[in-house]
């Protein structure tokens, strides 16, 4: 992709963002190029200055929004002395970051049709260092040894359909605070962990 200016830049943010929302509230197939260039409100012909296709900028939502959330938890988890704080406050970032950006379910169910292969990048970005985490924490005896990809692609599961269960279908501004509590003691006991009893 050419370098944008700071207005290029901005103008490209605006059109990801109307298309996040476009795409969550109607769908990839009712969404069109003019309604999420209105939602921007830009011109028609603006929108293939950033991108060539629908396909495309759906995919840019997509990956944008994996940037996003594994920012939020990275952020988050930073601030955990051991292996099992981190990860307890991943998950409550990622759960926090579901309640505020209820598109990321919306949109990454639509990929599994519309873009498969965006869907498997999606969380193979989200797995890869989450496991390479987890294999350090095992090396240092933080966490049982164990098949570290396993493990992240079970965690990952947990905390997609709990988040799916409480928080999109609910309408929830976050994790309950009772649920949150056990999914905590489930986790630990996943990782093996003994430095952390919720």
């Amino acid at each position: 992709m050419k370098q944008l200016t700071a207005r290029g830049e901005r103008t490209r943010q605006k059109l990801l963002e109307s298309a996040e929302r476009i795409f969550a509230e109607v769908g990839y197939h009712d969404a069109s190029i003019v309604k999420i260039t209105e939602a921007a409100g830009v011109g028609q012909g603006t929108f293939y200055l950033y991108f060539s296709s629908k396909k495309e900028v759906f995919d840019e939502v997509v990956l944008d929004l994996n940037t996003r959330v594994r920012h939020a938890m990275t952020e988050a988890a930073e601030r955990g002395a051991t292996r099992s704080e981190q990860e307890l406050l991943g998950f409550g970032a990622f759960f926090r970051f579901t309640a505020e950006h209820p598109a990321l379910y919306r949109i990454i169910r639509q990929a599994e049709f519309v873009s498969p292969e965006t869907l498997v990048t999606h969380y193979d970005r989200l797995m890869r260092p989450y496991a390479a985490g987890l294999e350090q924490a095992m090396e240092a005896g933080e966490i049982a040894q164990g098949d570290a990809e396993v493990l992240a692609w079970s965690l990952m599961g947990i905390g997609e359909l709990c988040g799916m269960r409480w928080i999109l279908w609910n309408g929830e501004h976050g994790m309950p605070e009772q649920v949150f509590d056990e999914l905590a003691r489930i986790i630990v006991r996943a990782l093996g962990a003994k430095d952390l009893d919720p």
